[in-house]
C-alpha cells in the first residue's frame, strides 16, 4: 500500500519552490538577459486543492507567500493575499474541475495566475503611489504560465496517491 501524505506533495515541493526562487535570483546574465524570476508557489496554489484539500497546505502557502515578500522586498502581505487567493478559487472549484483534461486546466491555471498578478499590480500601485513597469509585470507572467507543466505534473503524480482516500 503506497501512502503519500503532506510531506511528499506539500512539503518537499515547497522547499523546491524556495530553493529555486534563490537560485533564479541570483544575479547571471547570459546574453545581456537575466535569469527569469517566476512566482513559482502559484504553481502550488493552484495544484494543491486539486490533489487534496488539506488544513497544512494554505499555511504553507502563507509561509511561502511572506518568504517572497521579504525576499523580494516587497509589500508585506502581498503575495500571500494572491497564493491564498488561488488557493481558494481552486478549491471553491474543485468539483468543477476533477477529471479534466489538461487543456481545461490550463485555462483555469492561466486565469488564476493573470488574476494573481492584477491584484499584486492594484496592490504595488496603490503601496506605490505609481504603476510598475508593464514589462517586468510580463517578465513574471509569462515564466509562470511557462510552468503549468509542473502543476500538472504534480495533479497527475498525487491525485488519488494515497489508496487510503479510495
Amino acid at each position: 500500500m503506497r501512502v503519500v501524505g503532506p510531506t511528499q506533495w506539500v512539503l518537499y515541493p515547497a522547499f523546491v519552490a524556495i530553493a529555486l526562487t534563490v537560485l533564479l535570483a541570483t544575479p547571471v546574465e547570459l546574453f545581456g538577459l537575466k535569469l527569469p524570476e517566476p512566482v513559482l508557489p502559484l504553481t502550488l496554489a493552484f495544484a494543491w486543492p486539486l490533489i487534496r484539500p488539506s488544513m497544512v497546505a494554505p499555511a504553507v502557502l502563507f509561509g511561502l507567500g511572506l518568504f517572497l515578500d521579504m525576499f523580494w522586498g516587497g509589500t508585506l502581505g502581498l503575495w500571500p493575499l494572491c497564493l491564498l487567493s488561488v488557493y481558494g478559487v481552486v478549491l471553491a472549484s474543485r468539483n468543477l474541475l476533477a477529471g479534466q483534461e489538461t487543456q481545461v486546466l490550463f485555462v483555469w491555471y492561466a486565469l488564476c495566475v493573470l488574476a494573481a498578478f492584477i491584484v499584486a499590480y492594484l496592490v504595488v500601485t496603490l503601496d506605490a503611489g505609481r504603476a510598475p513597469s508593464l514589462l517586468s509585470l510580463l517578465g513574471q507572467v509569462v515564466p509562470t504560465l511557462l510552468l503549468f507543466p509542473a502543476a500538472d505534473w504534480m495533479i497527475q503524480r498525487f491525485d488519488d496517491g494515497d489508496v487510503r482516500f479510495r
